[in-house]
């Protein structure tokens, strides 16, 4: 009986190993596929951030251009007609 004490006593510690270690072999293909879908997916909030930094860039190329046409109407008045030019509303998602 008092042999078998101490390996009683110590065997929950070494199981308590090897069951951690099924755990995560269990668990790992899982955690793979998670990975995988997060990877080949846009969240909302990252295609909100792009198509707002898509936007910034059509707003900043039409006001480059609009002030390019302004510049053109003051030294021409004359052939200077209604700008169409880019517009940065006509970006589309």
């Amino acid at each position: 009986m008092r042999r078998t004490l101490p390996i009683v006593l110590v065997l929950p510690l070494l199981a308590g190993g090897c069951l951690s270690t099924a755990a995560s072999v269990v668990k790992a293909p899982f955690q793979v596929a998670g990975k995988a879908v997060d990877w080949t997916t846009t969240s909302q909030e990252e295609a909100d951030r792009n198509y707002g930094r898509k936007m910034r860039k059509a707003e900043a190329r039409e006001g480059k251009e609009r002030r390019e046409w302004e510049k053109r109407c003051r030294r021409n008045p004359d052939d200077c007609g209604e700008y169409q030019g880019y517009r940065a509303d006509d970006v589309r998602r």
